[in-house]
């Protein structure tokens, strides 16, 4: 029997290689990425927990236009003073120790085009919501606008990464060694909740502690996180 089909066509011919698109591993994406290999071979643990932030968003509310403080800056004071009462993650490890250090200086991950940079608030236990949301607002315009000293991305005790702007749920960030930990912070979402016997929508944020197993375990990084939560939801010193 005589196949009657058609041939296929041939193959298009083939098209121009067109010039990759890339990125130089060089520079400050360099120093991120040679920080970030480093973090990443930490023995890390992560834990998360949802926060009630309606006594935060009330406290705003009842504040003048022009004084509202940001979460991120209620969350900042509350981390510094958790951190006075939980020293251990307050800390750096070394090659033969682990260094609880006084001053609590928090490192404040910036978003900028080139990368990422994490300017440090110094003695954060020591200022108001106030202060730690406009120090934080000057840095941040600072880092994206190269206009920092070395000195200022320096002698950080602990990182905030602030991920709430874009809709993320949960992330494990990437701890700055030789700091112990990093606190992620993700949206605030309303999501169901029981209250009295009720169930009601509540506004929750999302809180990711990553640890250096190193240097804490479980148990007291627990203790943190939920001190943490329990200030947050109080709206306790804040």
């Amino acid at each position: 029997m005589n196949d009657l089909s058609l041939p296929p066509p041939p193959p298009p011919p083939p098209l121009p290689n067109a010039a990759p698109r890339t990125v130089p591993l060089a520079g400050m994406r360099a120093a991120i990425a040679r920080n970030m290999e480093q973090g990443w071979r930490v023995p890390r643990v992560a834990q998360t927990i949802g926060v009630d932030v309606s006594k935060l968003q009330a406290l705003r509310a009842a504040a003048p236009a022009g004084s509202r403080v940001s979460l991120t800056a209620y969350v900042l004071r509350a981390v510094a003073l958790c951190l006075v009462d939980h020293p251990r993650l307050n800390a750096r490890i070394r090659e033969k120790d682990i260094e609880l250090l006084d001053d609590v200086n928090l490192g404040l991950a910036v978003s900028l085009d080139e990368g990422l940079m994490v300017p440090v608030l110094r003695n954060a236990d020591l200022k108001s919501a106030a202060e730690l949301g406009e120090e934080a607002r000057v840095l941040a315009d600072g880092a994206r606008r190269g206009l920092l000293s070395a000195g200022s991305y320096q002698r950080g005790t602990f990182t905030v990464t602030n991920l709430g702007n874009t809709g993320i749920d949960a992330f494990t960030p990437i701890i700055s060694s030789p700091q112990v930990a990093i606190l992620g912070v993700t949206r605030v979402e309303d999501k169901p909740v029981v209250r009295d016997g009720a169930i009601v929508a509540a506004p929750m944020m999302g809180l990711h502690l990553v640890f250096d197993h190193r240097a804490v375990d479980g148990y007291p990084a627990a203790l943190f996180l939920t001190d943490l939560k329990r200030r947050l939801e109080a709206a306790e010193d804040l």
